[in-house]
């Protein structure tokens, strides 16, 4: 078998003879070592491993298994789908039944069978590649409803977790997010992977209609309510029964209505403006706005009391300008649907247009930035776009925060030099490869590192 094709194995063990025996005994993998739990992590961070043995009598005391019992803890939470076997020297039970309770795969006490340690380890090999399996065909009978959002961004990829987290329940959630960077498409993606995803989806934005009307926008109205009311008409949360209703800029509400509002979250009941019927609605509520909603609390412009009932999942997405190379990635997604809509053909954007938009700070966001490359289409000359074309002035401030971890910020910037070759390179491997010098298996390699598609 290729050796780069081997299956990873972490062996955590203070013990160098020991490990060297194990690393001997099971040389159908591709072994790693660690003596001590920072090392340990840091292999972890770097292969992925699928499968991890690990003595829980570790430096700086190896007499005690505190340090394993933490070490155990973190890879789970670094790694929830590793698979860790446990061996330890104190042959107790009670620190074996500890160590499956926090979840660990399996235990041996040493002394121990090489054999039976391998039987158990290709086990774990097999159990993890059957959940990735499991998984991936999962994802294959699901409609995948962030499909619209085109990132390679870690943070915003872990804000896309969270959406697939909480849509199945039926908590309210407020996305918060400067304009244009997707607030709705978020809120859309709660409702479509919810079980609510066959009825209505209705939005509302609170700042778009007047407080005069807002009311009977939310709520409805009976016949002959107020002048010009010649039917009963069914308000926005009405409408929604069933399905998810988004208040979009919801630090715009009025704090009249505010209070209505919490009235409908405690008791799911309305009342239309002129009605006396008590209406039950059975609705999820999705919230969105670019205010900093606790600074209005204090400034007495929105209910503590609302807001609480409104924050039970928090979101907040991150701007353009901090998503690392997700500028030029999103450019070139837009060129080529502006240039089939015009019916322009095959246009590409030039280096110099690539570097203008790296640099540009984007105000408005994933919105400005459609914008830009829309006119840049319509206004190009040739198939190629160039700097001119898309307009942006380089005003970019670059100061970034030292980092003083030195393994962190060189792992930092690796990343963002891959994900900006691949923004650059429209996916590309290859070109991607070329731009920063290194081989395309290398670049797999890196890729496989940080977690990048």
């Amino acid at each position: 078998m290729n050796a780069e094709k081997l299956p990873y194995l972490l062996i955590v063990e203070d013990d160098r003879a020991l490990q060297k025996q194990l690393r001997w005994a099971f040389d159908q993998y591709e072994t790693v070592t660690a003596d001590d739990r920072e090392s340990a992590l840091a292999q972890i961070r770097r292969y992925q491993p699928p499968v991890v043995t690990m003595d829980l009598g570790l430096p700086p005391d190896a007499d005690s298994v505190s340090e394993g019992f933490r070490l155990l803890e973190e890879i789970l939470n670094l790694a929830p789908e590793t698979k860790v076997i446990v061996l330890t020297g104190q042959n107790d039970r009670a620190n074996a039944l500890r160590a499956i309770a926090l979840g660990a795969y399996d235990f041996f006490a040493k002394p121990f069978e090489v054999d039976m340690l391998g039987l158990t380890i290709q086990r774990a090999y097999r159990l993890h590649e059957l959940q990735r399996e499991n998984k991936r065909l999962q994802s294959m009978h699901q409609p995948d409803v962030l499909s619209g959002l085109i990132t390679r961004d870690p943070e915003l990829l872990r804000v896309c977790r969270t959406i697939e987290r909480v849509a199945v329940t039926d908590a309210t959630v407020l996305l918060l997010g400067e304009s244009g960077t997707g607030k709705e498409l978020l809120a859309r993606a709660v409702h479509d992977a919810s079980p609510r995803r066959r009825e209505r989806f209705v939005a509302i934005n609170c700042a778009a209609i007047p407080d005069n009307l807002l009311e009977s926008e939310l709520f409805g109205y009976e016949k002959g309510a107020f002048t010009g009311a010649a039917r009963t008409t069914p308000g926005k949360i009405e409408t929604a029964n069933n399905g998810t209703l988004m208040l979009d800029e919801i630090g715009d509400l009025p704090h009249a209505l505010q209070a209505k509002l919490l009235r409908f979250l405690q008791e799911r009941v309305i009342e239309r403006i002129g009605g006396r019927q008590e209406i039950y609605v059975n609705v999820r509520i999705v919230c969105a706005t670019h205010q900093n909603l606790k600074a209005l609390i204090a400034e007495n412009r929105f209910r503590e009391d609302l807001y609480y009932r409104l924050a039970e999942i928090v979101v907040n997405i991150p701007p353009l300008r901090e998503r690392s190379g997700d500028a030029t990635l999103l450019a070139h997604v837009f060129v080529r649907r502006f240039a089939e809509d015009q019916g322009r053909g095959t246009m590409t954007l030039r280096e110099d247009a690539l570097k203008a938009i790296e640099s540009h700070s984007w105000p408005g966001n994933v919105r400005e930035l459609e914008n830009y490359i829309k006119r840049a289409v319509i206004m190009a000359e040739g198939n190629q776009i160039t700097a001119d074309d898309v307009g942006l002035p380089s005003t970019r401030d670059s100061d970034n925060a030292v980092i003083l971890d030195l393994r962190r910020a060189r792992d930092d910037a690796e990343r963002r030099v891959i994900i900006t070759a691949l923004a650059r390179a429209d996916g590309n491997v290859v070109k991607a490869a070329e731009l920063i010098g290194v081989s395309r298996p290398t670049l797999y390699d890196l890729m496989h590192r940080f977690g990048l598609k």
